[in-house]
């Protein structure tokens, strides 16, 4: 992993308000290689999904700029999907139909209608929603809808994943499945992957490496983490690991250092609220 495969430099941006422009981002450096996975974690308002839409298109940086393969972003493009929390599949459409239509509009005229017939079915067997492919979302669980939606932007072929928190919105046991399941899937293609979460574990059992965020105002990059835990990872094996808790523990530090020098705990703050806080950032 020594090619640069995205860059972003001097990154920031400005948004116009009443009061005159904020800026979200400020001076965002950031080089991911080619196969990496890479997390970004912080807390609330630290610019995150910013980043992520500027990467995908979305947005338009202010100062500085992305380059991916050497080319400028500068609009949205099929080579970064994204997936967010919300599925944001079509209802009135089964997976395979919702899987078709970005394979068709990324490979309607390469390839024969039989090649696509077996590139959907590919991509929906890669997630392990073959048995369910003809199932619109209303008929399947949102752990399910989660894998459509993963299946959908992999049948792009997209040379940078972007993942908005995709998990977010899961009950534990089925993120802990899905979770497996990216792991599988990055190990088998070698996919770039960038994420946002806001869950410690979730960073360390994924990424190759971390990289946390200031606070905003103009946000930054404040720390990078290698995760240098050999691969496959297992969660189990991990629970009781020195090295995986030790680099929680570097991820919650600066986490919690940066959280008190903005927004101090609350005398009122349960004990309950703060064990939760130390695996899920607010």
């Amino acid at each position: 992993m020594t090619q640069t495969h995205l860059e972003l430099s001097g990154v920031g941006i400005d948004f116009p308000t009443p009061k005159g422009p904020f800026t979200a981002l400020n001076n965002v450096n950031l080089k991911v290689h080619d196969g990496e996975f890479v997390s970004l974690i912080g807390h609330s308002g630290c610019g995150k999904s910013t980043v992520l839409n500027i990467v995908a298109g979305l947005h338009q940086a202010t100062r500085g700029g992305v380059l991916l393969n050497g080319r400028e972003v500068n609009e949205p493009g099929p080579e970064r999907a994204v997936v967010f929390q919300n599925h944001s599949l079509l209802p009135w459409l089964s997976a395979w139909e919702n899987v078709e239509l970005a394979v068709k509009r990324v490979f309607g005229k390469t390839k024969s209608r039989t090649e696509i017939k077996e590139w959907i079915a590919h991509n929906l067997e890669l997630v392990h929603m073959g048995h369910a492919m003809h199932k619109r979302p209303g008929e399947i669980s949102g752990g399910m809808k989660q894998r459509v939606g993963i299946a959908r932007a992999l049948a792009m072929q997209p040379s940078v994943l972007l993942l908005d928190e995709p998990f977010g919105a899961l009950d534990a046991l089925t993120r802990a499945h899905l979770q497996d399941s990216l792991m599988e899937i990055q190990a088998q293609l070698g996919t770039t992957v960038i994420m946002i979460t806001h869950d410690v574990d979730e960073a360390v059992l994924l990424s190759d490496r971390i990289v946390m965020m200031t606070n905003g105002p103009s946000a930054t990059v404040g720390q990078i983490l290698e995760v240098d835990l050999e691969r496959p990872r297992n969660r189990l094996a991990l629970a009781d690991n020195a090295h995986y808790n030790h680099l929680r523990s570097e991820v919650l530090t600066f986490l919690y250092e940066k959280q008190r020098k903005i927004e101090p705990f609350s005398a009122r703050t349960t004990a309950s609220a703060q064990a939760k806080k130390k695996t899920e950032v607010a």
